[in-house]
């Protein structure tokens, strides 16, 4: 889906480092990841990415510095900033700096994927405005919803689960990160929500039909599965 897209991450703490990074290949991105801002300057300035992860704080030279040579340099490759929670001025000055986003640590990855691509498309223009998987096809512009000519009526939650669920068909979402995507709660309420609406989800999809698209992924959680 995004073999093409191509990412840098400059970041000096390894865990998140690597976490980003597993996090962005497994999305489909292509990923170089530095530990250093003269290394990732370098690296930004000889070849070319479809966005940058920059953290703020990195030895050898800091993410504002960094951030500025590329400016100067006529770099438009979009630049996410990582700062640290609470640092209001650095955001500030990063995005004087020309920056086109920042996340504050510690983020959630789904939401850092999501935003990423955003910028992605502001630059590219692309947005995807339609999703396939089996005979259930979901056009995000008109809204219509259809399980091979059948169509089906969602409730704008309803409608908000399925689209998240399509865009990572065959891959299994666990309840946290649909709470954090769907409902944008950064915690699990304790309640069945999700469970609630998977099952009218499911009646609305499956009910009838003899490819049952909806799986629950025991312990882990859900999928839409297109074969």
């Amino acid at each position: 889906m995004h073999q093409h897209m191509k990412l840098l991450v400059v970041e000096d703490e390894k865990k998140i480092a690597n976490l980003i990074n597993n996090g962005l290949r497994e999305q489909g991105y292509t990923v170089d990841v530095f530990h250093d801002g003269v290394e990732g300057l370098k690296q930004a300035t000889s070849q070319p990415y479809d966005a940058i992860v920059l953290d703020i704080m990195l030895p050898g030279l800091d993410g504002l510095s960094v951030l500025r040579s590329l400016r100067e340099k006529k770099i438009a490759t979009p630049v996410m900033i990582l700062t640290a929670r609470g640092e209001v001025n650095e955001r500030v000055d990063g995005l004087n700096a020309g920056a086109d986003d920042y996340m504050s640590k510690p983020f959630s990855m789904d939401e850092l994927v999501a935003r990423l691509r955003a910028l992605m498309r502001r630059v590219t223009g692309e947005s995807i405005s339609f999703y396939k998987a089996g005979d259930l096809s979901m056009n995000l512009v008109s809204r219509e919803v259809l399980r091979g000519t059948r169509k089906v009526t969602l409730t704008p939650r309803e409608f908000r689960l399925l689209e998240y669920l399509m865009r990572a068909a065959d891959q299994v979402l666990t309840r946290t990160q649909i709470i954090e995507r769907v409902w944008e709660y950064h915690f699990d309420p304790g309640t069945n929500l999700v469970d609630v609406y998977i099952q009218r989800l499911r009646r609305k999809i499956d009910d009838g039909e003899t490819h049952k698209m909806l799986q629950t992924i025991r312990g882990v959680g859900y999928s839409i599965v297109s074969k």
